[in-house]
């Protein structure tokens, strides 16, 4: 079983991930249809890559006939969580604002994106005032 606090996904697996998230099942023959051309892997590639995810315990399978189906063990919400925390764990504390703001710079972001990035800072924000021990009009925390 999957240790839910040490996701280590490669990028290639990322890229399977993805398709898998989208159709919740799908069989090598898919993931061949749907990779092969615009990633131009071969199909031994896709196969190994599956293996790996297997063998890690990101997804599980099941054999229907003589194929495979394979769908993901945890949701892409949660693995995204845990991989974000992974990253975040090893950026200094110092940086993590930076790290932040060049997520930032670099994503295309929605309205809705913006809009929950923005509640998060303010709620931020505001812990930060509660937080605060500093005298009014001489504080140098925020």
């Amino acid at each position: 079983m999957l240790e839910t606090t040490n996701i280590n996904i490669t990028d290639a697996e990322w890229r399977i991930m993805r398709v898998i998230w989208a159709l919740d099942t799908v069989t090598s023959r898919q993931l061949i249809n749907v990779l092969g051309e615009s990633m131009d892997w071969k199909p031994a590639t896709i196969k190994t890559l599956l293996h790996r995810l297997t063998d890690k315990g990101i997804i599980k399978t099941e054999k229907d006939g003589n194929k495979f189906i394979y769908s993901a063990v945890m949701d892409e919400s949660r693995t995204v969580d845990l991989a974000s925390k992974k990253f975040f764990n090893q950026v200094c504390a110092k940086k993590v604002g930076s790290a932040v703001a060049y997520i930032i710079d670099e994503s295309e972001l929605t309205q809705d994106d913006i809009d929950k990035i923005q509640d998060k800072l303010d709620h931020k924000q505001a812990v930060a005032e509660i937080n605060c021990n500093c005298v009014p009009g001489e504080c140098d925390c925020n």
